[in-house]
């Protein structure tokens, strides 16, 4: 963006009775043809991530249910079936969403960073300073609300375990329930079973959904502080920044922070 603004568009402003717009046409031809390859790549990425994930859940599917032909009986009779049901959808659906999203969002965030800092460093020190000075409050906010949604993200998936397993029993055992007229005590178990649940999703999920509304505000005004100094600097010619560093500047100030 830097090239297209400084050499191809502001000469033509210039002198617009000279302007000749080829080689402008072939250097954006140049950036569609970058956005192209980057398209095949996020759809490779996509399908390899896909089959990867999926294939590794299988492995771990079968050496968990490998490993669970050989516990002993007792381990059955200690722990309720339907929290044993649950390791193998909840859990290892949790997993799923790790290995096929978060790994490769942590790795493609890492990549970004490091390119995006070094080529931010380029354009501007002084504008580099003022947006990893907003990074770090953003940090500072990421941190609290992933501490305080982290402990209920594990009390859920514990209290799903233990519905998932209160359910199978009393289904399994509906009859003996209905000889010994159980049935408002198993209601009764179940409704706390089930609001401890709901107590513990809404905790996790409330703190976790603050997360990106937060930073997105956060992101937000780095970039318009960015603007502003950014501005105050082109315009006096302070560290050598000219319209189109800004420009492009301002744009890597977002795949900046972002990924962080």
């Amino acid at each position: 963006m830097k090239t297209l603004i400084d050499v191809y568009i502001l000469p033509m402003l210039k002198s617009p009775a000279k302007a000749d717009f080829a080689p402008l046409a072939g250097a954006i031809r140049r950036v569609a043809v970058f956005y192209a390859i980057g398209a095949l790549a996020a759809f490779a990425q996509m399908r390899i991530m896909n089959i990867v994930s999926n294939g590794t859940l299988k492995r771990i599917r079968l050496n968990v249910f490998s490993h669970m032909e050989s516990l002993p009986i007792s381990y059955f009779d200690t722990h309720a079936h339907g929290d044993i049901m649950s390791i193998y959808t909840n859990d290892i659906d949790s997993l799923r969403q790790m290995i096929g999203m978060s790994i490769p969002q942590f790795v493609n965030s890492f990549i970004t960073i490091v390119g995006v800092f070094l080529s931010m460093v380029v354009l501007s020190v002084p504008l580099t300073l003022v947006t990893i000075a907003m990074v770090g409050i953003m940090l500072f906010a990421t941190k609290m609300c992933t501490g305080m949604s982290g402990r209920f993200f594990i009390s859920q998936q514990k209290s799903l375990g233990r519905v998932n397993g209160y359910i199978e029993e009393m289904i399994s055992g509906q009859k003996v329930i209905k000889v010994f007229c159980h049935e408002e005590a198993a209601i009764e178990r179940f409704n706390e079973l089930n609001e401890k649940l709901f107590e513990d999703a809404s905790n996790a999920n409330n703190f976790a959904n603050r997360l990106g509304p937060i930073n997105a505000q956060l992101g937000n005004t780095s970039y318009v502080v960015c603007a502003i100094v950014g501005g105050v600097l082109a315009i006096s010619g302070i560290s050598g920044l000219t319209l189109g560093g800004l420009a492009s500047f301002l744009t890597f100030n977002k795949s900046f922070s972002m990924p962080i």
